[in-house]
């Protein structure tokens, strides 16, 4: 029996110019498909997320705004004409299955490798090596000291912004997320200890955050405010790079102050990796609401029933999930009549073709 009427993930929501028949987002998840040279999207992603349909909004893996953006394998792109008409037939079967899905746009910068870009350096705020892992057609190799990029090549590069924008209205998507999340090219220029530039993208937390700002007036240019997100993970730890200090975490206070000037669709955030629903994710987000006036998207770990109390408590508009919609595509019906929720094989998690993709079948189905 189902318990839609008591269950906040289940009720309408509305997040700037988006008009959700409920509060389960699909979140966005490599899952390393487009196998092919030109990294175009297949009749596969086109079943992957028509199957996922009934989310409230899905979130596309995030795609690469341009050639230098390129940092794992088999992960598509929307940069070429090729790109974006298969994206369109992605969008159109979601739409024709009554779903409604925003474009992840973003850019790898200093843990892409030479691998990835026929043998020039990868390109960074600073020539600073972030002492990561990057996973090349030969497997995992350690990142190298990237290439400091020009004030020329960051305009470049925020037209290679404005032409994925464009490219994800003219292949149909609702809207646009900017993945601003983990340790990737925007989350690099927020970050004092990858960022060490002397012009106006460096130096204060402000000028940090410029490159951010730059790329939301972009992308908003094309789309308008109210069809654009922003991904962030402020306690995103990994190394001796990453590392979420309260020094790292004031700054992200305040950038959280100044996009709220934007007037957004919604800012969607990661929480701390210690399980949600404990009391470190209820303050993270807690945090995150004393800062941000606008729609929260939450992120992380979260279950039916963490992901409705922490609507409840009123510190989170929607609930992103990843893994649980990997092996459950009917993802918002398990929620609404209380239904176990299937396991996913990671072996076939980033293995290409259909197997560990296509084939979960709904509940009650073989």
């Amino acid at each position: 029996m189902s318990d839609t009427a008591s269950q906040p993930l289940l009720r309408p929501v509305r997040l700037g110019a988006f008009d959700l028949p409920n509060r389960v987002l699909m979140a966005p998840m490599t899952r390393a498909r487009a196998t092919n040279a030109e990294l175009v999207p297949t009749a596969l992603h086109a079943a992957y997320y028509t199957q996922r349909a009934s989310a409230g909004l899905i979130v596309s893996e995030g795609t690469w705004v341009g050639p230098d953006a390129v940092g794992y394998i088999n992960v598509p792109g929307i940069w070429t004409d090729a790109q974006t008409a298969a994206w369109a037939q992605v969008t159109d079967a979601v739409h024709a299955a009554g779903g409604r899905i925003v474009s992840q746009i973003g850019h790898l910068g200093a843990l892409s490798h030479p691998d990835h870009l026929g043998g020039r350096l990868p390109v960074a705020p600073s020539a600073v090596n972030p002492h990561e892992m990057s996973y090349t057609h030969d497997g995992p190799k350690e990142t190298v000291t990237p290439r400091a990029l020009t004030g020329a090549e960051i305009a470049a590069t925020l037209d290679d912004y404005r032409r994925a924008a464009e490219n994800a209205r003219r292949a149909g998507f609702d809207g646009l997320e900017i993945h601003a999340q983990g340790n990737h090219f925007i989350a690099q220029f927020l970050n004092p200890r990858l960022n060490r530039r002397t012009d106006a993208y460096g130096g204060s937390a402000e000028n940090r955050a410029r490159l951010l700002f730059d790329i939301v007036e972009t992308v908003t240019e094309v789309w308008g405010a109210d069809r654009v997100g922003v991904k962030l993970s402020p306690y995103w730890r990994n190394g001796t790079t990453f590392t979420a200090d309260e020094e790292l975490l004031a700054d992200y206070d305040q950038l959280l102050k100044r996009l709220g000037d934007c007037d957004l669709a919604y800012l969607h955030l990661v929480g701390p990796d210690g399980g949600a629903g404990g009391d470190d994710t209820l303050s993270a987000f807690g945090r995150f609401r004393a800062h941000y006036r606008g729609s929260v998207v939450a992120n992380l770990g979260f279950t039916r029933e963490s992901g409705n109390d922490l609507i409840a408590r009123g510190l989170a508009d929607a609930v992103s999930f990843g893994a649980p919609y990997i092996a459950n595509p009917d993802l918002v019906e398990r929620f609404a009549q209380g239904l176990p929720l299937a396991e996913g094989d990671r072996e076939t998690y980033y293995s290409g073709g259909e197997r560990g993709y296509t084939d979960y079948p709904a509940a009650g189905r073989p």
